[in-house]
């Protein structure tokens, strides 16, 4: 794939650039290595006030990194503004966070003193993806450079100028020259990085086949990985649950990122009581959906990303109606130049079909019907995917339950699946392993040194 910047909506070649050649490749890993060794030993406080300088940057111009991310590719402007947003939130987050979060923890054992130290490990190569180019990046960096790590970023290649833009925000906020540096490279160059001995980790969000890929490379490197991979999130209704409002949470939960969005609600499983009210409110809250130019406010549902991606999708749903799934709305390209695509809804979905065993990156909704909650928790832990869930009652035991049974990384209870700088985010199964965000988040790479005084 060329790493260019092309126009979802319009299909325009806005910008190409050459990737990095084995000489500047290895150039940037030296730099990185050499700039760890100082880095390291920087204080907690100019790394706080380096990172809060980022927040101020990302806010004063937001509106100029919003309209890169949906230029680039493809989500409603509004969103790409809340996500600049969210960015500055998280660095402020761990700049006010992180000594605590780090600080030495004293234990007590036969030793004079005995304590764990929490240390960095070095350059840690960040494999991203394009659905949230900004918020993927700053919710590893804004950890990674606060724990004392410098950061290498190979982001996806449809997306360089949000790369380029990220790290120019790190340089302008203060962190040293070769902190944080972005790598334009192809996916065939991230072996010949990961490889090598001055890398020290790797983080990746993205696809299961690029998850499995790095993991067996640094694998074989004995170095640690963090992945954050597919979902196909289940969104549970119950009869005690507020229908209305679990409807007009369940078509933003789906479309949210023009439902190309590893926790986006995808698989809703309804109770047969209330399944006939839910599909209808559902189905035309799908149907209303402003769908247009990504750069207008009030776009809702912008373009796919890529050609590619809307060919897939479109050949899911096609193939799903042709094995029996029933077409509720939707379910073909918009005419026109751009990568749109019809918000769908699609119900009686085959146990063999695209729709039920894959992941939908789209705005493509599936309906389930249910008669219990047994039922229901089994239909949602049917999947090889284990990220979030989100799960709809006013019953205090089927709450317990939802929260005790579902496999997933994070359960959402009467609320919409989301990260938050807060809470530790990651999945299980084949959505990944590792947490980014929060404490945990934080502590993924470094060393948990003890030490033992006699």
């Amino acid at each position: 794939m060329p790493i260019a910047s092309i126009n979802p909506a319009t299909g325009e070649t806005m910008e190409t650039f050459e990737a990095l050649s084995e000489a500047q490749i290895d150039e940037k890993l030296k730099q990185a290595a050499e700039t760890f060794a100082a880095y390291r030993q920087t204080s907690m406080a100019d790394r706080a006030a380096w990172l809060l300088r980022a927040a101020e940057i990302l806010e004063t111009e937001k509106k100029d990194f919003a309209r890169l991310m949906t230029t680039e590719m493809g989500k409603p402007i509004k969103g790409a503004v809340g996500e600049v947003e969210k960015c500055a939130w998280v660095c402020r987050y761990y700049a006010e966070s992180a000594s605590q979060h780090l600080a030495d923890q004293i234990v007590e054992t036969n030793a004079a003193r005995s304590y764990v130290r929490f240390q960095p490990l070095g350059p840690v190569l960040a494999v991203m993806p394009w659905n949230f180019p900004f918020w993927q990046v700053f919710r590893f960096a804004a950890p990674a450079l606060m724990a004392g790590n410098v950061g290498l970023l190979k982001h996806s290649s449809n997306v360089p100028g949000c790369a380029l833009a990220i790290e120019d925000i790190f340089r302008r906020a203060g962190f040293p020259v070769g902190a944080f540096q972005t790598l334009l490279i192809g996916s065939e160059a991230v072996q010949r990085v990961l490889e090598d001995p001055r890398v020290a980790a790797a983080t990746l969000t993205g696809s299961e086949p690029a998850g499995r890929s790095v993991a067996s490379i640094a694998g074989k490197q004995i170095k640690p990985t963090v992945l954050e991979l597919g979902g196909s999130d289940a969104f549970i209704v119950m009869p005690s649950a507020n229908v209305d409002e679990a409807v007009s949470t369940g078509v933003k939960a789906r479309t949210i990122n023009n439902g190309q969005s590893c926790i986006a609600a995808k698989r809703f499983i309804i109770a047969s009581e209330i399944y006939d009210e839910f599909e209808r409110q559902f189905v035309e809250g799908m149907k209303a959906l402003n769908v247009g130019d990504p750069l207008k406010e009030s776009t809702e549902i912008g373009p796919l990303a890529t050609e590619q991606i809307l060919k897939d999708v479109d050949d899911q749903v096609k193939t799903s109606v042709a094995a029996g799934a029933l077409m509720l709305t939707g379910g073909k390209r918009i005419d026109g130049p751009g990568n749109f695509y019809e918000p769908t809804v699609l119900a009686n979905i085959p146990h063999d079909s695209p729709a039920y065993c894959e992941e939908v990156f789209g705005p493509v909704a599936l309906l389930f019907r249910v008669d219990s909650i047994d039922e229901a928790i089994e239909l949602a832990n049917s999947t090889t995917f284990g990220l979030g869930a989100s799960a709809w009652t006013n019953d205090e035991q089927q709450r317990e339950r939802f929260i005790d049974e579902l496999e997933a990384g994070c359960v959402f209870i009467n609320g919409m699946v989301a990260s938050d700088p807060r809470l530790p985010f990651g999945g299980i199964k084949n959505s990944g392993y590792g947490r980014e965000l929060g404490e945990f988040g934080i502590r993924e790479f470094v060393n948990v040194k003890t030490i033992w005084i006699k």
